[in-house]
């Protein structure tokens, strides 16, 4: 079924000569995504963390061509943060856009107002079926940042865990293996 559906997209944007985008939102806490370490035994690493529900919300995009696009804020994402995200991408990327990204209830309100209001010709919308996060891209590079480049991180303060995604997304930035992996394994081929 992924195969399928990546398939239609790409066709798609193909036929109409729009970029394939993929897009979702995701939260990065202060505590750490523990995994496991190569302690000796009997030494078990203790990690020290703040209990809060602080967290960092990111907006992401990534094309079959291994571009990213992030960005982030302090509090979670509105409708209105969303058509800001969505503008900053079509002015970055320059063409027409095949947008495919999961049924989450903030890409409903201002979006609709937003592609009532013309950007609809530029800007075409693909929504997944039900809760689908196998099925999106980006969803991997999500899993990559917590459960590889910031495993086992602890942050103390919300300016600590943005200064740490940006230095982790850079480093993405440098391994276009990793987001054509990510691509690769919903059955979308760059």
């Amino acid at each position: 079924m992924a195969r399928a559906g990546c398939a239609c997209a790409q066709k798609k944007s193909l036929t109409e000569q729009r970029t394939l985008v993929f897009l979702d939102e995701a939260g990065f806490y202060l505590l750490p995504a523990a995994v496991r370490t190569y302690a000796p035994i009997g030494q078990t690493p203790i990690l020290h963390e703040t209990l809060t529900r602080d967290h960092r919300a990111l907006i992401g995009a990534i094309t079959p061509t291994g571009q990213l696009y992030v960005r982030g804020q302090d509090r979670a994402f509105t409708s209105t943060d969303v058509v800001r995200f969505l503008t900053h991408l079509q002015r970055q990327i320059g063409t027409k856009l095949l947008v495919v990204w999961d049924g989450a209830p903030i890409h409903y309100g201002e979006v609709k107002t937003f592609l009532a209001q013309g950007a609809a010709t530029d800007l075409h919308i693909e929504r997944l079926p039900g809760y689908a996060p196998d099925l999106n891209p980006i969803e991997g590079l999500w899993h990559y940042l917590k459960q590889v480049e910031l495993k086992n991180m602890c942050c103390h303060d919300l300016d600590e865990l943005r200064h740490e995604l940006d230095k982790a997304i850079a480093r993405v930035r440098h391994k276009p293996h990793v987001i054509d992996g990510c691509i690769r394994q919903v059955g979308c081929y760059s």
